[in-house]
């Protein structure tokens, strides 16, 4: 839908609402962009592969963390580098299949006469084939001639639609190839350490509500230390930030920050690299389906991190205003007070 449609429509659309679906507005998804598309399995069941492997063993070990495709997820793997014979102005330039979901990468080189969610139907449908065929749909089909349900589960692999990211800065692909290739491990570190990136969205301080990811027991430390740097600044005056919140954090201070000025992101690499202990204030917030950055997994997986929102998760990141800087500062204060 063009932006010119989109408005005329959304007096009558209702209230939005947070959806990780919703495709991007104004955008005609047939010119010349590169994707990064994401599905899940209807009813996030683990119908592609297992995961194998130790969260803790290096990338060149034998025992790195991967998935181990199922036969379903052979026909799936092959119906994904297939796009190019159906499409060939859609270049396959990633798969990483997990369990219950998959993440790709898609290259269209040049325009195309239709949309890209009718590229993403044909795969859909080869999928479902494949599916249809399985000893899954099956089961299934037993089992809704026993419920009497009628759910998608016995003839749809996929659920509808699907969530995309499309490329926009330098250096962004590099991420998306690295985001990948670390899905395996970052999902056997959340096997082994579950509570710790599992969404609570009742997290009460202050008359303040927040969701929240990683180590709640961080709330509880005796000390909290607020990390707030002027941008004003030099850099001589931030590495002495730096180095006075590193050795409050060596005695047993939990700091506190939303990270927003140069300094208080300094502070934040180097504690993170020090494996020191943090709460880190976020403006963009979580759904069930949330997780942590990449560079926050071990942080995360060691009990020494965790990531509070005090707002709604919203579908595109809305830019960050200063009255927003001056309330997650202020919420900043107020947890180091708790």
């Amino acid at each position: 839908m063009d932006k010119e449609a989109f408005e005329k429509h959304k007096p009558f659309a209702g209230e939005k609402k947070p959806s990780m679906l919703r495709r991007r507005i104004g955008h005609d998804y047939e010119s010349r962009r590169i994707y990064l598309i994401t599905m899940t399995v209807e009813g996030r069941r683990p119908l592609l592969g297992t995961l194998v492997g130790d969260a803790d063993a290096h990338d060149d070990s034998p025992e790195a963390p991967r998935v181990e495709p199922s036969p379903l997820g052979l026909e799936v793997q092959q119906c994904w580098f297939s796009i190019h014979e159906h499409y060939p102005e859609v270049e396959v330039l990633s798969l990483q299949l997990m369990p219950d979901h998959l993440h790709g990468i898609l290259f269209v080189t040049h325009q195309m006469e239709q949309h890209l969610g009718m590229v993403l139907k044909g795969f859909k449908a080869g999928c479902n084939k494949a599916y249809r065929q399985s000893p899954y749909a099956a089961t299934m089909l037993q089992q809704r001639g026993t419920n009497g349900k009628d759910d998608r589960t016995h003839g749809f692999l996929f659920s509808r639609n699907y969530n995309d990211h499309i490329l926009e800065g330098a250096g962004e692909l590099e991420r998306w190839f690295q985001y990948l290739h670390d899905n395996p491990r970052r999902l056997a570190i959340r096997r082994s350490h579950p509570d710790y990136f599992r969404v609570r969205f009742d997290i009460a301080i202050k008359g303040q509500t927040y969701a929240a990811i990683g180590n709640r027991f961080l709330l509880d430390s005796p000390e909290k230390v607020q990390v707030q740097c002027s941008r004003r600044l030099t850099d001589e005056q931030v590495a002495e930030i730096v180095s006075t919140m590193l050795a409050k954090a060596h005695r047993g201070a939990v700091l506190v920050s939303p990270a927003i000025s140069k300094g208080e992101q300094d502070v934040m690499r180097a504690a993170l690299d020090a494996r020191l202990p943090l709460i880190f204030l976020t403006p963009w917030g979580f759904n069930e389906f949330s997780r942590p950055g990449h560079q926050y997994y071990e942080a995360c997986a060691e009990g020494r991190f965790l990531i509070l929102a005090p707002w709604p998760h919203e579908n595109q990141r809305i830019p960050l205003t200063r009255n927003m800087c001056l309330a997650l500062n202020t919420m900043a204060a107020t947890i180091c007070q708790k």
